[in-house]
């Protein structure tokens, strides 16, 4: 889709969408001992608490292409990008919700603690045909327009060595017809649409002092190489390879799953776990599909319920190997977690 001129969220901030059945997301992440800074490397925004200054530099690695824009820079691998700012997390924090406010967003999770920000539902109104009727009497009327979108967007924030980097991921539903008489709806989940990720980080980018011209230029740079990730053969679990070290396979896999649907109830980032879950769109209100959509490609009968993993992920040097895990630790070596690790190297690209 277009975007810039063509995204405009904030003519529908004076009249409430209407609330999507869907549940409150889950994510919220306990205050513990586990989210304090670690030794060496990059470190979660969780030490916003804690005052403990930022562990030793960790090289960028060279695969990754980087667009410098003064002291702010856009890094991308493959089809993700994410924001580097000298900032401290505590500084650009509240830039943060400020920035989400202005561009027309509701704030639901709100979480300094964890580094996690994530809007409310939201519709896109300049995607509204601007046609000789909705031109006459729109401005009085212009609440019943609908698009059948809706938006939302995680930010999450890291501590880095030099400062911080923040990953902006987008999910959408759309609103269809249901029933053999096609006379009722629901809402669906859409796929993820990567460039309204790049409309807001260039837009984030302007916020923190950037020229609009530099950072268009610099969110649409088309040299970034592939990211290496592979399906790992003949291993006792599913399990997959990124060619990058634990700092950076870490957060990528974070914004992974952030994209794909899977709710992140709980992560421990010592041990290189994220606790995820996801339920049957048939159940509590019609979640938002996300990986078993397309795992059972809209047949739920393998699951009935709330499904709980554990995606480990393990640095080696210069690569990472990520693993699936049932809710147990167990190792995953059924056809659900082959087909997981499948889906996680699509999005790693």
């Amino acid at each position: 889709m277009a975007t810039g001129e063509k995204v405009d969220y904030r003519s529908s901030a004076s009249t409430k969408a209407p609330m999507l059945d869907v549940p409150p997301d889950l994510t919220q992440l306990a205050r513990d001992s586990r989210y304090q800074t670690q030794q060496g490397g990059v470190v979660s925004a969780a030490a916003f608490q804690s005052g403990t200054p930022a562990a030793a530099a960790t090289p960028v690695a060279s695969t990754v292409a980087v667009r410098s824009v003064g002291d702010v820079r856009i890094e991308r691998m493959g089809n993700q990008r994410w924001l580097s700012t000298p900032l401290t997390p505590e500084q650009l924090w509240p830039l943060l919700q400020a920035f989400w406010k202005e561009n027309g967003f509701t704030l639901s999770v709100d979480q300094a603690a964890s580094g996690v920000m994530e809007t409310d539902w939201a519709e896109n109104r300049a995607k509204l045909p601007n046609d000789f009727i909705r031109s006459t009497i729109g401005r009085v009327f212009d609440s019943l327009y609908s698009t059948g979108e809706r938006d939302r967007f995680r930010t999450r924030v890291e501590r880095s060595a030099t400062g911080t980097e923040v990953y902006i991921s987008h999910r959408g539903m759309i609103e269809v017809y249901r029933g053999q008489t096609k006379d009722m709806t629901g809402w669906e989940a859409r796929p993820t649409d990567l460039q309204l990720e790049a409309e807001f980080l260039s837009r984030l980018l302007q916020k923190l002092g950037v020229k609009q011209e530099q950072a268009k230029a610099a969110v649409a740079d088309p040299t970034a190489p592939p990211a290496r990730a592979r399906v790992l053969q003949g291993q006792p679990q599913a399990a997959l390879q990124i060619d990058d070290n634990f700092e950076r396979a870490w957060r990528r896999v974070g914004l992974a799953l952030d994209r794909s649907g899977f709710t992140v109830e709980d992560r421990d980032r010592g041990q290189g776990v994220y606790f995820v879950r996801y339920v049957d769109p048939a159940m509590a209100g019609r979640e938002a599909p996300g990986f078993f959509a397309k795992l059972f490609s809209g047949d739920t009968s393998e699951f009935t319920g709330p499904e709980r993993y554990r995606v480990a992920v393990k640095g080696e040097g210069e690569n990472s190997t990520v693993s699936v895990l049932n809710a147990q630790g167990a190792p995953e070596a059924g056809a659900a977690g082959q087909r997981i690790v499948a889906l996680l190297v699509e999005e790693l690209k």
